[in-house]
């Protein structure tokens, strides 16, 4: 199962990263996107969660490390009243097919 992390920028300029255990982020989320707090957030944790199923549908367990980043996500959230989250890199980068 592929995996990736993502970078974002929050309102005040920190910028952390964050691991999933799929490439499902891709669906959610953009880079160079700006997204308010909030649905950074439902987006972020809503990915997390699909991509968390994914591992115990193929592997029978828990991914920890997607919930790990989806609290991590939550807690630095809570810093903030208002003001946008940044999306400033996904790796692997999302791969454009020409048709």
């Amino acid at each position: 199962m592929p995996e990736m992390t993502f970078a974002v920028r929050w309102p005040d300029g920190e910028q952390t990263s964050h691991y999933s255990p799929s490439l499902v982020m891709h669906d959610f989320i953009a880079v160079g996107e700006r997204y308010s707090v909030s649905d950074f957030v439902r987006r972020a944790c809503e990915a997390l969660g699909l991509a968390g199923d994914r591992v115990l549908a193929k592997y029978g367990f828990a991914c920890t490390s997607a919930k790990h980043s989806e609290e991590t996500i939550i807690a630095a959230a809570d810093s903030y009243a208002s003001g946008d989250v940044e999306i400033v890199a996904m790796q692997p980068p999302l791969q454009v097919s020409a048709e």
